[in-house]
Formats: structure tokens, sequence, C-alpha cells
């Protein structure tokens, strides 16, 4: 009608007909762009939560075979069963899969390419899981999962598997071991490629995928294959999917992990333990000594006092407000603990991780045997690890532990002293370390960081939980350092999965939730 009005106007009856042609023909073009743009978006918006729920008795039933089979990797066969069921897998997905030999175990590789010239994201997760002692678990068979619901009395109960052919409940729980840590993942990746392959919706950047097989033993196998393999490994992007989401459940992501160095100190008394009655008030007890020598080190309130152990950190007001973004409830986290009063290293626990921190994590004496003997012990010793951080490096808060107990007046060893230098010295400390792994962290701004930032915020509608660094360390941070990758992780199952314990569980609503976050990142234009 309103192109019938507009051309009534025009009374050269030559131009009105030009016009009519030209301007139907573009109202022809518009209806054309408009159309395929709504089918366009109505194609990227796929309800996947349906989908997810119509197959989710399925995915529950991949889940339950994979962790049906025992992955403790000093059980080479079992773990050689998981490499057959996941090389399956992937090989129905378009995979290539390649089996990396290594001095160990081997190291499972995944890529599918889908343009030469196109970004990559390499993808990290694990194969393997941590030992069990069946007799701590409450389930017949650590290796066989069980599905449990929570009771009015907040017990933990078995239900038949049959329950999953009704209505879900996204809070009941699958128990056994690695059920969340690390094959809930994996299930999440398949599941995910899986619906992309049927909704022949394809990817838009070339993906590898490292499943390794000895993680829990701290990787040995893959870290051999860094200068071999580096080409195969090659990528722009890496992105871990391992360890717990916040403990609100929200999609997580974290920017980074702390490392680990580690130190011994050794601290003397007489040659050979003294009986306490005829040499008590005469031979010097170690342990009184090294108390000392300990308490030197922090203050009171919890802060580390040896000189420039927080040297090189500070925290601008952005990363202040990055830090106080995450939703922790530090007064209940003080009641879980049972503590009066948090260590006054950072005003809250994300401030806390910022800092490297110093820790005794066992001190003993010579007598290692069941019972009480009153001995003077000969000698005591402590470990210490040191939790660091980017600014921090292993080596260097070595070097300076091992000064400060040389301000102390001690005689700094790397052996057991000689006779001579026990009649000569007052103080002998034996010092061993190892400066273990330093931390990784990226850029929440880089790329990588505001791209998978947007992409889980548009398909969730909040932003994600953004950690700058977690408090463990990730056993592949060489390979992060080594293939110089921004790698960021992307943590998947409930915080409280017993992770590395007895009764480990994956919740079922993180399963699902899960899967919408690995179909975002797959989704995602680079």
């Amino acid at each position: 009608m309103f192109l019938e009005n507009y051309l009534s106007e025009i009374t050269n009856r030559k131009l009105r007909l030009s016009l009519w042609i030209i301007m139907k023909n573009r109202l022809k073009t518009s209806i054309l762009l408009f159309s395929f743009l709504l089918v366009s978006n109505v194609f990227s918006q796929t309800n996947w939560d349906a989908k997810i729920q119509q197959k989710l008795p399925s995915i529950l039933k991949k889940h339950r075979e994979l962790v049906s089979i025992p992955n403790v990797a000093s059980d080479e066969p079992n773990m050689m069963k998981n490499v057959d069921w996941v090389t399956s897998a992937f090989e129905k997905l378009d995979f290539k899969v390649s089996i990396l030999q290594t001095s160990t175990l081997p190291v499972f590789f995944a890529e599918k390419q889908v343009n030469p010239k196109a970004k990559t994201i390499l993808f990290y997760l694990h194969l393997d899981g941590q030992a069990v002692n069946p007799e701590k678990w409450q389930q017949k068979d650590p290796f066989q999962p069980v599905l449990k619901k929570q009771n009015s009395d907040g017990n933990w109960e078995i239900i038949d598997w049959s329950y999953i052919d009704g209505k879900i409940n996204p809070d009941w729980r699958i128990f056994g071991r690695a059920a969340a840590d690390d094959k809930a993942p994996i299930i999440m990746m398949l599941t995910a490629l899986d619906f992309m392959q049927k909704q022949q919706q394809k990817l838009k950047y070339n993906v590898k995928i490292i499943l390794d097989l000895q993680e829990e033993p701290r990787s040995r196998g893959f870290l051999s294959t860094l200068k071999k393999y580096k080409d195969r490994y090659a990528a722009d992007y890496m992105i871990i999917m391992d360890g717990p989401a916040h403990p609100t459940n929200k999609p997580t992501l974290t920017f980074g992990c702390r490392g680990i160095a580690t130190c011994n100190i050794s601290i003397y008394g007489a040659k050979l333990p003294q009986h306490s009655g005829h040499f008590g008030n005469y031979a010097p007890n170690p342990v009184f000594k090294i108390s000392h020598l300990l308490a030197s080190m922090k203050d009171h309130t919890g802060k580390v006092i040896i000189d420039g152990f927080y040297d090189g950190i500070t925290l601008d007001a952005e990363t202040q407000k990055l830090l106080a973004q995450v939703p922790d409830d530090n007064r209940k986290i003080q009641e879980n603990l049972g503590i009066h009063i948090a260590d006054n290293v950072g005003k809250t626990y994300q401030e806390a991780l910022q800092y490297p921190s110093l820790n005794i994590r066992h001190i003993e004496t010579s007598w290692k045997g069941p019972g009480l003997k009153t001995i003077i012990p000969e000698v005591v010793t402590a470990y210490l690890d040191v939790r660091l951080v980017k600014e921090t490096d292993g080596q260097a808060q070595l070097v300076k532990i091992k000064k400060h107990i040389e301000n102390q007046g001690y005689l700094i060893l790397d052996r057991k002293p000689t006779d001579a230098e026990r009649l000569k010295h007052g103080k002998i400390a034996t010092f061993t370390s190892n400066a273990g792994v330093n931390a990784f962290r990226t850029d929440i701004n880089s790329f990588i960081g505001t791209k998978l930032r947007k992409t889980i915020s548009s398909e969730f509608g909040n932003d994600p939980i953004m950690i700058r660094t977690m408090g463990g360390t990730v056993p592949i941070t060489p390979a992060i350092q080594v293939l110089n990758i921004p790698a960021i992780i992307v943590p998947m199952v409930n915080m409280d999965n017993n992770q590395h314990n007895p009764n480990e569980n994956i919740r079922i609503g993180n399963i699902t939730q899960g899967i919408k976050i690995c179909l975002a990142i797959l989704s995602m234009e680079l």
C-alpha cells in the first residue's frame, strides 16, 4: 500500500514504472536478507537445554560406562582399555587419533583441522584417576559407579540406575573414582561434539585434544614429550578442563594457578638419641631449636617476615575489583574451616591467593615407630612448601629462605655434619630444596580471556565468575611455559566432589551445565 501511495504522486508513467521495479526488487532483497538472518539467528540459538535433557539418560549411561573402567595410572592394562574407549568415541566424531609413545604411558592425542589458516585451541584433560582404598568408600567398588540422592537427614543413599529413565533431579550424584576428576569433563566434551555433528554445526577453528594418562602422578609421560611433539601440540590458545568450579556452581573461568617449590630443613642435637632422664637439661633438643627457627619466619598474624618474600606484588584497583566480583562468603569459609581468624596476608580469601605462601607440611624426628619413647632426638626435619604466584620465582624464594636461616646464625650444609663441624658450630642446618614449578597467569583482558568471558556470558545470560589465580598447582604448568600458549582453566565439576578422596562424585546438574559450556566454547568464532 505504501508503494502505491508513493508512486501515485509521480505523474510520469515511465518514471513511475521504473521506480516500481527498483523498489519492488529492493523489497524482495530485504525480505530475503531478513529471512536469512532470522533463520541464522534461530539456528545459533538452538535450545540446547531441551536437547541435553532429552539425551541425558544416554549421556549418563556413557558416563557410567567410562567410569566403570579402572583408571589408576599404575594399572597399565586398564589404562589402555580407557584409551580404546575414548579412541572409538573420538573417531566416531571424525577426529584423527594418535597414541603418542613416551618412556611411560602414552599420550592420547586427537585433532580435527577445519582450515590450516584458522586459529587452533588445544584442550587438555586427563584420563587417569587417583588410587583407591575400597574400605573407605560407601559402596562395594569405587569403579562400579552408583547413583545417589540425598535423604532428609543429609546423607547420600543409593538409588537404582533405572531412575535416570524418568525425571532426573539435577542434584542427584554419581559416585565413583574419576566420576568428576576428570572423566565428567571428557563426557561433556564428547557430548557437545556429538550434538554439533548431529546439528551440522561446523567448528570455526582447529581443535586439538590431549588426554593425559598420568596427570595424577605429575604428568611424567606427557611432560617428557614436550620437545619431541612441540609442533604437534602447537596452538594459539590452551583450555584446561580440570578442577572444580566455584562453590556456587556458576560457570567459572580461572586465569592462573599457583606454582610450588619445596625445601627440607634438618636441625641436629647429639650424635645419637639420648635418654631424657640421663641427659635432659644437658643434651640440647633440636625440636626446640627448629621451633624457634620456624617461628622466626612468620609474625603472630600469619605474615611471612622473611626479607623480600612478598616483593614484586601489587594489587591495583582493577585487580581489586576483579577479586571482589568472586562471590565468596569469607565468614562462611572461616566457619567451614573452624578457624577464629584467617592469616592476615590478604583481606579476603581471593586476595590471600595473590601472594606466595609458606607452609610447614610435616615435622619428624628420628623416632618413627609405634608408641612413645622418653628420648631426646638427635635430629628433627621440617618439610616446607612454598606456593608461588606469577611474580615470584621458585628458586629465588628458596634463596630468601636459606638466607633467613643463615641470618639466624646457622651454618648451612647440603649434607649431614661431620663430628668436627658439630663441635665447632652451635647451630647447624641441612638445607635441601627443589625449585619445583612456577606459577602461570593469563591476562583476563587477553583476546582469549575476553572471548571466553563474552561467549559464556552470552550463553548463560550472566558473566562467569572469574578467578585470577586458584590456590592449587596444575602439574602441566611446564607445558604452558614450554609451548608458550596463553592458557585458561575452565573448571566444570562441583567443588564438593571429594576430589582425590573416597566417595568422589559428580553432580548431574554440573554435567548438563558443563555440556552447555563446551557447546558455547566449541561454537566460538576466533
